[in-house]
């Protein structure tokens, strides 16, 4: 099979919202007048990013989740995307569910595949997302503001129990593992929250690499510092069940969650809670921004203060 044919025969469908999609140099995307465009990229590498015996079908779901949270944590709307793959061989056992699972969520979204390339290779997927936001109400990381809440959505942490379970340090029944894998094979993009958040939250990232490191993101873009709170630590039965230090770890440097962690003003838990009502993602409130000079605390159950040298959330290059 080759490259053009591997398109056509995968890839390629007719568009319904770009102006101009796969088959010519370029893509033609129409944002709505008077709208900005936000752009993401993201590149997954086997052995890196993903395990080399995950389901086609589900890489392909997350190869374009991780990409459409990053439109959620800007509070854009998706408009298309590109995909560009690397491959050891033509093998249609893995492009047809991997194709499968990334147009089923992008059909979900409503998002359009508009271009791309393929190589041979190392079995490598990089995806750039187009979206459109509002002038001025785009969700950043530089707007928290001292006395603010700190959120987060859904159950971070899990997805790590699944990785420790591979790694071969943790032991999981069979429903709690697939509980857990589920978690880190099929991320949930939370577009509808993130755009529910425009216009109340003061700054946003989403969890890709560990919240405490996520949050550090935040908090220098915003010159402010901030104090987490473990006892209000979001967790289900599948978390909740685990010793106290792996719940630590898994929570604050998990990563590979894509949930969305952002800061309101003090006193809009009633409009957060009906936002979760609304988009179906429970939201926790689980600390405070602080001044600068307060640096990053964590406190445990009992209120008091952590140590975090031995804590670190993911780095591509040191991990």
């Amino acid at each position: 099979m080759g490259e053009f044919e591997l398109i056509d025969r995968f890839f390629k469908r007719p568009v319904q919202r770009a102006v101009l999609g796969v088959g010519d140099d370029c893509a033609l995307l129409q944002p709505t007048p008077g709208m900005q465009l936000a752009v993401s990229t993201d590149l997954l590498v086997e052995g890196r990013h993903f395990l080399s015996t995950v389901d086609p079908a589900r890489l392909g779901h997350k190869a374009l989740a991780v990409n459409l949270s990053d439109l959620a944590a800007c509070g854009a709307k998706p408009l298309g995307f590109t995909l560009s793959l690397a491959l050891p061989r033509a093998d249609e056992r893995f492009l047809a569910p991997f194709a499968q699972g990334l147009l089923a969520l992008a059909d979900r979204h409503q998002i359009e595949l508009v271009g791309g390339d393929t190589t041979a290779g190392p079995l490598t997927i990089g995806i750039t997302v187009f979206g459109e936001v509002p002038p001025g109400q785009a969700l950043l990381r530089s707007g928290a503001r001292v006395g603010d809440d700190i959120w987060v959505s859904g159950w971070p942490g899990e997805a790590r129990l699944a990785l420790e379970v591979f790694r071969g340090t943790l032991a999981l029944g069979a429903e709690d593992f697939a509980q857990a894998r589920l978690a880190m094979e099929c991320p949930e993009p939370r577009i509808a929250l993130g755009l529910a958040l425009r216009g109340l939250a003061t700054a946003a990232i989403d969890v890709s690499d560990g919240l405490l490191g996520d949050l550090g993101h935040v908090l220098r873009r915003s010159g402010v510092g901030a104090e987490l709170a473990l006892a209000r630590m979001p967790r289900r039965a599948l978390l909740a069940g685990q010793l106290a230090a792996v719940q630590r770890i898994a929570w604050l440097t998990g990563g590979d969650d894509y949930e969305l962690l952002f800061c309101a003003p003090e006193g809009a838990d009633a409009a957060l809670q009906a936002i979760a009502t609304q988009t179906g993602v429970p939201l926790h409130r689980i600390g405070q921004v602080l001044p600068r000079g307060a640096g990053l605390r964590v406190l445990d159950e009992q209120g008091s203060p952590i140590d975090l040298t031995q804590l670190a959330g993911f780095d591509h290059f040191k991990s």
